[in-house]
């Protein structure tokens, strides 16, 4: 076998090799046993033609090319483990000649990551801040969740719950068809299109009232936008909330019960604290990760890179998908061909796989790995806060997909928090922080995601597990 080695960069090396005959005759063998019992030749029963015959029916060149499938990567695993080379990735291959045959493999070898100084980043942390204005607005949010919806006799306004009877004409076509729907009014409500609320104010119970309202450009289905709405509305019912006193009683009837209001107060405000701190630690990590991947030096060969667009064009494509749009349909709305929005999303695709390798060559340097008993506690945890659909959870989590999804979710958790520990100082800890249980997420981005708005959610979710009535 003739082997040529050409690189030119550290993470990547060109392959050219060129098999002899005895070399091909093994692979050529299988490539008889395979085809023979599929080929019919007169005089022999499927699978007896002797290959001689075989080889005179179908041709020489036929063996081959059945056998390139696995004559090539069985070819280049031998060769890599010859010339002591590790493939990041699948190479990728080039037939040259097929007799002899000879093949071109360019194989992405691993990528030079070297670190910069974690110690030298600055972080700012705000201070944990939570505020009697915070507090309240948790406690009135609770206030409006007890509260039950009941009938009054007046004109509607905003806030209120009505029920209705809509129907929308568009350009002669019945575009809205609905028939007792509940629905809030409110400016920021933008259902079934901007403007409705408004017309809803000041109507009373039986009334009937018609107007026309302009779909907006950006609608959702195009046939619509930019056109005429009809509206012809007809109010059934009113109802508002009916708010509870905030005070002792109030408190004991909140989930499993609170003995005054001080003590939900004193929960929620705890909540809220907690929610912050653990906010804050989430985008100390994001912060301290983002500054790493900057003064970093990521050295990968052009394939890796192209494969990760690969992979996020894939993605992007899969959520228009299930927005119920073609691509085609999408990249004309947004007026840029295919290789222009690939073109929108290489940086995107280069900075997430910049900060995949960071976190590898960091979880690498500090031995940081995630353990089988780990993966089930996190599984056990999850299975504990599911409620009712643990047996649907219990077998999504029973694939081996699934447990290595959230090795990684794990495993980029602890790399983050360590992260954070060397930049500010801190000894390693001796056990993984559990500030952030439940959180599978595998994206760093999404580790700093949450905020005030999810912290109060939170906190209202956990002090009240009474929904909010739907509505549309």
């Amino acid at each position: 076998m003739n082997v040529t080695k050409d690189s030119t960069s550290p993470t990547e090396v060109t392959l050219s090799v060129e098999m002899t005959a005895e070399e091909e005759e093994p692979f050529i063998t299988r490539s008889y046993r395979r085809l023979v019992s599929r080929v019919r030749i007169p005089g022999f029963r499927p699978g007896k033609a002797p290959r001689s015959i075989v080889e005179r029916q179908l041709g020489r060149p036929a063996l081959i090319q059945e056998a390139l499938e696995f004559m090539v990567p069985e070819t280049l695993d031998k060769v890599l483990k010859d010339e002591n080379l590790q493939a990041f990735m699948e190479p990728q291959l080039e037939i040259l000649e097929m007799e002899p045959v000879s093949f071109k493999a360019v194989v992405p070898l691993e990528p030079v990551v070297e670190l910069g100084d974690m110690t030298a980043i600055k972080l700012e942390r705000q201070p944990v801040e939570v505020t009697d204005e915070e507090v309240n607005g948790l406690l009135e949010r609770l206030q409006y969740d007890a509260a039950p919806w009941e009938p009054v006799d007046r004109p509607a306004k905003f806030g209120d719950l009505l029920s209705l009877n809509v129907h929308g004409v568009i350009a002669g076509e019945d575009a809205i068809n609905d028939e007792g729907i509940d629905f809030i009014p409110d400016l920021e409500n933008q259902s079934p299109i901007p403007g409705f609320s408004v017309y809803m104010e000041g109507m009373t119970e039986g009334q009937e009232k018609e107007f026309t309202l302009t779909i907006p450009e950006d609608h959702g289905q195009e046939q619509y936008a930019g056109k005429e709405c009809h509206m012809k509305v007809e109010l059934l019912s009113i109802k508002e909330k009916n708010l509870p006193e905030l005070d002792d009683e109030f408190a004991k009837g909140v989930r499993d019960g609170y003995e005054s209001m001080e003590a939900l107060t004193d929960f929620l405000r705890n909540q809220l604290t907690e929610h912050a701190e653990h906010a804050s630690n989430r985008q100390a990590q994001q912060d301290g990760l983002d500054k790493l991947v900057e003064i970093s030096t990521v050295q990968a060969s052009d394939m890796i890179y192209d494969r990760e667009l690969d992979s996020l064009y894939e993605e992007s494509e899969r959520s228009v998908r299930n927005q119920r749009l073609d691509i085609d349909t999408y990249l004309s709305y947004i007026g840029k061909s295919e290789e222009e929005w690939r073109e929108q999303l290489k940086p995107q695709a280069e900075q997430r796989l910049r900060t995949f390798l960071v976190l590898r060559k960091l979880a690498e340097d500090e031995d940081i790995k995630v353990e089988p008993e780990e993966v089930q506690a996190e599984i056990d945890s999850m299975l504990t806060n599911s409620g009712d659909s643990q047996d649907v959870m219990r077998q999504a989590f029973s694939t081996d997909s699934a447990r290595d999804s959230i090795r990684s979710s794990l495993l980029s958790r602890k790399v983050m928090e360590r992260l954070v520990e060397i930049i500010e100082g801190r000894s390693k800890s001796t056990e993984s922080s559990t500030e952030s249980s439940g959180e599978t997420s595998s994206e760093p981005s999404q580790e700093a995601s949450g905020g005030a708005e999810a912290a109060e959610t939170d906190a209202v979710a956990e002090a009240n597990e009474t929904p909010e009535p739907e509505v549309d």
